[in-house]
């Protein structure tokens, strides 16, 4: 159906051929449904450029935070050995002796 002017003919043909209830439910049915997507179609095509732009907004933040973690990691690639900070060792265990140890008795 390209247009709205053969949807006529084929209703009226439709009752003079008295057509069975479940016959019309299920034009009626592909009817709405296809209003339906046309509808959505519509919506969708309207706020496409708003989607396109979020996504770019999206990006743009994502590839500068990948910018900055990598000037990150080459300002401390550069920084002297001694100025960077090593990794933290545990605090040694201390032995522990008999005189250390307090007793329930």
């Amino acid at each position: 159906m390209e247009t709205v002017q053969e949807l006529i003919p084929l209703a009226k043909e439709m009752m003079a051929q008295k057509p069975r209830g479940k016959l019309v439910k299920l034009y009626v049915l592909g009817s709405v449904l296809a209003l339906v997507g046309a509808v959505l179609g519509l919506v969708e095509t309207v706020c496409s450029p708003f989607a396109a732009a979020s996504r770019l907004r999206e990006e743009e933040a994502a590839a500068a935070e990948l910018r900055d973690a990598r000037e990150r990691q080459a300002r401390q690639a550069l920084r002297p050995p001694q100025a960077r900070p090593g990794p933290k060792r545990p605090p040694e265990a201390q032995p522990c002796s008999r005189a250390d140890r307090q007793h329930a008795s």
